[in-house]
């Protein structure tokens, strides 16, 4: 079992509450999306109103181990602080002396935001003593990063070893549900697509859904090792060809299990790796020997759509194409209309993952979809069928 939030008292306590403010900054130090920081907002509130002083430990970006001022989170603090009005005190370390003294004069109201913990190598090696020195800093913690919820690290896993009382905030509450109701009980016909670059970074949350739908649409650079596997021409376009066997397993895998693995029919292909480039559409069984593949063609979109818009619950990640060049955004771009759709018609729709997210909200569809996810990793994770170091931490 694992207590909600709302299941707290926090008054007068001080609560380490780890949060996913991995946000993306630009080269001058802004921060060019603030999703993450919005969905950590009522956590943050809610221990505020229940009289409780926040404690918020972070990571950004990957400073392996090192303190980096490239990756401190210190725009984070100016953006709580400027954007959200919250009275905040950063600190400049996430353990020692600096952190107790701010810790101990923080008063009701004030939130306190440490700085990375990724300058430490232990945060990641979820060392015990680094997790003792983090957990002296509360009374209560909380764990609302399921963005983070994959990793077995020490503000994650080995913290919750010195806590009696630990919680799980709102936002790792709402994904749990969404993604949980969608592995567990899926309205049906169930529907995953899945698109990105590599087949070897999902093929097993691939092998697991074709157990779990009835319908897994693939896209997106991954098409092309598919395309090997079936003995097509894939000229230059994105290809991994050790894993063409792995393919080959997966195409089987389908048909003696009597699911729909569905691939793009048609593809746009390129002269080059330029959104400038001279492109045209051809049939996914005759893409020329120079060709690049950027995108799935207008046959394979109407064919996906159809089976979108006639799912019950849909899971995407991943893009179709190479959706950052507006050229070959086109296929990506239709899913996420195809999702609105299902989400009009009664469907319950979930995105996970870095680029498909950035699609949706590139279109301003957020609330076209009835969730949109915070962790591409931990969903995937999820959504395969493992158990996430951070939720069974929680434990009790």
């Amino acid at each position: 079992m694992i207590h909600s939030i709302h299941d707290g008292y926090f008054s007068g306590k001080h609560v380490l509450l780890r949060v996913d403010l991995n946000v993306p900054l630009d080269k001058n130090g802004n921060i060019t999306d603030d999703t993450r920081i919005v969905e950590t907002l009522p956590t943050i509130d809610e221990v505020i109103d229940k009289g409780g002083i926040p404690i918020l430990m972070a990571h950004l970006g990957r400073p392996k181990g090192k303190r980096n001022p490239e990756f401190s989170l210190a725009p984070v603090a100016e953006a709580l602080s400027e954007h959200f009005g919250y009275k905040v005190t950063f600190v400049d370390d996430c353990i020692g002396e600096s952190a107790k003294k701010a810790v101990a004069d923080a008063e009701l109201g004030e939130v306190i935001l440490l700085e990375n913990l990724r300058f430490y190598a232990e945060e990641e090696a979820n060392d015990k003593d680094f997790a003792g020195k983090l957990a002296e800093l509360g009374e209560v913690y909380v764990n609302d990063a399921f963005g983070a919820a994959h990793r077995a690290h020490a503000s994650i896993e080995a913290i919750t070893h010195f806590f009696s009382e630990k919680y799980a905030g709102n936002l790792l509450q709402k994904e749990l549900q969404y993604l949980g109701r969608a592995v567990d009980e899926p309205r049906r016909p169930f529907t995953a697509v899945i698109g990105g670059a590599k087949i070897s970074g999902k093929i097993d949350v691939i092998q697991s859904l074709l157990d779990k739908c009835e319908n897994v649409i693939i896209g997106g650079g991954m098409m092309f090792t598919f395309y090997k596997a079936m003995g097509y021409e894939v000229g230059n376009s994105l290809l991994e060809a050790d894993k063409v066997d792995l393919a080959k397993e997966v195409i089987e895998t389908a048909k003696a299990k009597g699911k729909n693995l569905i691939l793009p029919v048609d593809v746009v292909v390129a002269d080059k790796f330029d959104n400038d480039a001279a492109f045209r559409t051809v049939n996914a069984d005759s893409i020329g020997a120079t060709d690049i593949g950027m995108d799935i063609g207008s046959a394979s979109i109407t064919k996906f759509a159809e089976v979108i818009r006639g799912s019950k619950t849909v899971v995407w990640n991943g893009p179709m194409g190479v959706f950052e060049m507006p050229n070959f955004a086109k296929g990506t771009f239709a899913i996420a209309e195809a999702l609105a759709v299902c989400t009009l018609n009664g469907g319950i729709t979930i995105v996970g993952g870095g680029d498909s997210v950035a699609a949706v909200k590139q279109m301003k569809f957020e609330k076209k979809v009835n969730h949109v996810s915070t962790g591409g990793g931990a969903s995937l994770e999820f959504l395969e069928g493992k158990v996430l170091p951070g939720v069974k931490a929680l434990e009790v």
